[in-house]
């Protein structure tokens, strides 16, 4: 597996000054805002993406 993937921006102001949080794993804390979130990954899903058939103009 490869290394953990980090945020690029704030979930909540979109800022870019985000640094890891001493409260878990994967949890991260921006000095923009204030605020400490967490991300988890959940899994894949067992369908996958299915395209969308109705897409476009129809007449």
């Amino acid at each position: 597996m490869s290394e953990r993937a980090a945020p690029f921006y704030c979930p909540y102001c979109g800022d870019e000054d985000l640094r890891p949080s001493e409260q878990g794993h994967g949890a991260w804390e921006c000095a923009a805002c204030n605020r400490a979130f967490q991300l988890k990954f959940l899994g894949l899903l067992a369908r996958g993406l299915q395209p969308n058939d109705a897409a476009g103009d129809e007449i």
